[in-house]
């Protein structure tokens, strides 16, 4: 095991009993590939399965897992033909078995913080799906809630307006200017203090993926 590799395991096992005061279930996959069959163990066969805009989601390779696995009902908004079409399958993502997504960043101690622009993704952590199961890279943990939110405005949003080719300054220059233009995504903040009912899952990862 490598110097990093040990580092992550040990903050790995610091998170997951922090996770855990917050009535979160949590687990550490070291690479990619494990926390794909992770997430396919986690989720029982036959049920509906959605997720958000998450880069994380699709480049460790979970969305086509689930595809190529063919036993769930998958509720994929990039397969809309149309306008509506997605809006009807964000709408049926509520009521799924489990919901995926990742986090802009997470504190030391457990919280984990996601900014939104239309609001559904954080909205579905929060109330609908009967299982939320996020997947965060380490490369995301900051000290505490203060620079995890810091990270989420200047680290994550820029990064993402950049990939959404938006007119707002982020996109611009990269830096965030905590503007209220009208292609801003930064619109809803949201932090995951406690899990209330236990629906919520972590799966950490010890290769970094998303932004």
């Amino acid at each position: 095991m490598t110097t990093k590799e040990l580092r992550n395991q040990r903050m790995a096992d610091h998170l997951i009993e922090r996770l855990r005061r917050r009535n979160i279930t949590a687990c550490y996959c070291p690479t990619a590939e494990e926390a794909v069959k992770t997430m396919l163990q986690l989720i029982p066969k036959g049920s509906s399965v959605s997720w958000g805009g998450s880069m994380t989601i699709r480049d460790t390779g979970i969305v086509k897992a689930l595809h190529d696995d063919g036993s769930y009902q998958l509720l994929d908004r990039d397969l809309a033909t149309s306008p509506q079409e997605a809006q009807e399958i964000y709408m049926k993502a509520f009521g799924a078995d489990y919901y995926l997504s990742s986090a802009n960043a997470m504190s030391e101690d457990g919280v984990i913080v996601n900014i939104d622009g239309n609001g559904n993704r954080v909205a579905a952590i929060t109330w609908g799906p009967k299982h939320v199961i996020f997947v965060i890279s380490l490369n995301k943990v900051m000290q505490d809630t203060d620079a995890a939110l810091k990270r989420a405005r200047s680290v994550a949003s820029p990064i993402n307006m950049t990939r959404f080719q938006k007119n707002t300054p982020c996109q611009i220059d990269g830096v965030c200017h905590n503007c209220n233009s009208a292609d801003c995504i930064c619109n809803y903040i949201h932090f995951l203090r406690n899990s209330p009912n236990g629906k919520h899952q972590v799966i950490l990862l010890g290769e970094d993926f998303g932004y």
